[in-house]
């Protein structure tokens, strides 16, 4: 019996996806195979899941429909170790699959299952773990390093994966990283190469610069980049085992973490000027605080995050969600009391408002809507009304998701 304990306690310390991360009252850790029964050390890991979405969109041409579905995520992740001295991550899946990206034979270019994540770590011991690959551990906010099992909200903010697909593949660099912790203080902090074909292949203009340091000067030049994040938690502290950073624990946790980050990109973007293409050096920070505790004896709780960004890309910068100049952004969310242990509702409230340097008008979202949790997040369906304006457009979308994690 001592060896099913000493798992279980292994389990909830390791995994920032533990059943009390989670609110559910049936998950008691998930999958984990145990190579040793006398040494819990040793085990693998595996957490699978799957978001799917119908969506409605007011504002579509007349020749499309108003309504899709949608896979939204489809993913499996892998967590090994033979020895608390070293650990191996490694994520595969997809995202975004619908009519409009299937393959007729499951081939092809789009939408496919990819890697996410591919790193090894060392650990030696709470206050310095070293580790390398395809990773996760992001600078700038706790959004840039947002878990997608556990969001307060139908999805991230989108402007907060601040370095998707412009540096990175899918908010993910290949680089080095430290972490570690002091206390309550936390931090982990990263050197990465950039991605040398990034969304942004536009040409250099004259007073708008582009993300395309690497491209136009260069490895010598533009290789590099930085990034950290730090926390410091007044409550209890959460768990750095692994980057992903959680949405809302329903109460399972009382937290106030204070955390602040940043990106840096020598020559990450490039301009035109008259000596012809020169680069532009890019840097992101932001400050954050997240909040979320239990409110009396009725399963009741609150959860609630701000951020303030301040973005440069570069002169004049605008690239869809990307943009030199601020953002902040703000959710809360509110667990309905109830006797009721499984079954849990949230209504939650969000906003963003993100200024550009390159036009005097304002990106804003509102979204207004309810988680209801059947085993917490390991099963839950969410409705969300959003609405996104940006100068002449102004976007509306209801969308309807059902998700499921084991």
């Amino acid at each position: 019996m001592r060896y099913y304990v000493t798992l279980l306690i292994c389990i909830t310390s390791f995994v920032s996806h533990n059943a009390f991360s989670q609110g559910s009252p049936d998950y008691k850790g998930g999958f984990k195979i145990q190579f040793d029964e006398e040494q819990p050390e040793k085990f693998l890991r595996i957490i699978s899941w799957a978001q799917v979405q119908m969506n409605y969109q007011d504002d579509v041409p007349e020749n499309v429909s108003q309504t899709n579905f949608l896979l939204r995520r489809a993913r499996l992740l892998f967590i090994g170790q033979i020895s608390n001295d070293f650990t191996i991550v490694s994520h595969i899946g997809l995202n975004n699959l619908s009519s409009q990206n299937m393959n007729p034979v499951g081939i092809g270019d789009e939408a496919q299952v990819f890697l996410h994540d591919a790193w090894v770590q060392y650990n030696l011991g709470e206050k310095l773990t070293l580790g390398g690959g395809l990773h996760y551990f992001n600078g700038i906010s706790r959004l840039n390093n947002q878990s997608t099992l556990n969001m307060l909200t139908l999805d991230n903010n989108r402007s907060s994966w601040s370095t998707l697909g412009l540096s990175d593949q899918f908010a993910r660099h290949i680089g080095v990283f430290a972490k570690g912790e002091f206390g309550n203080f936390q931090y982990q902090v990263a050197v990465n190469n950039a991605i040398s074909n990034g969304l942004d292949n536009r040409l250099p203009a004259k007073n708008q610069s582009t993300y395309t340091g690497l491209a136009n000067l260069g490895s010598a030049d533009a290789l590099y980049n930085y990034a950290g994040y730090f926390t410091y938690h007044l409550f209890e502290n959460e768990s750095n085992y692994l980057p992903y950073k959680v949405g809302s624990y329903l109460g399972g946790k009382k937290v106030l973490t204070l955390g602040t980050g940043f990106f840096a990109h020598p020559n990450g973007s490039s301009i035109q000027s008259q000596n012809g293409v020169v680069g532009e050096d890019v840097m992101l920070y932001a400050f954050d605080v997240f909040y979320d505790a239990p409110l009396g004896s009725t399963n009741a709780a609150l959860t609630a995050y701000a951020v303030f960004q301040n973005n440069d890309y570069g002169e004049n910068y605008l690239f869809g969600p990307y943009g030199t100049g601020s953002m902040f952004y703000g959710h809360t969310g509110l667990v309905i009391p109830s006797q009721n242990q499984a079954l849990k509702f949230q209504p939650y409230l969000s906003y963003g408002v993100q200024s550009f340097d390159a036009t005097d008008d304002n990106q804003t979202t509102l979204g207004i809507g309810a988680n209801a949790y059947f085993s917490g997040h390991n099963s839950k369906l969410t409705l969300e009304y959003k609405s996104q304006s940006f100068g002449t457009i102004n976007q509306k979308t209801v969308s309807l998701q059902a998700m499921i994690y084991l």
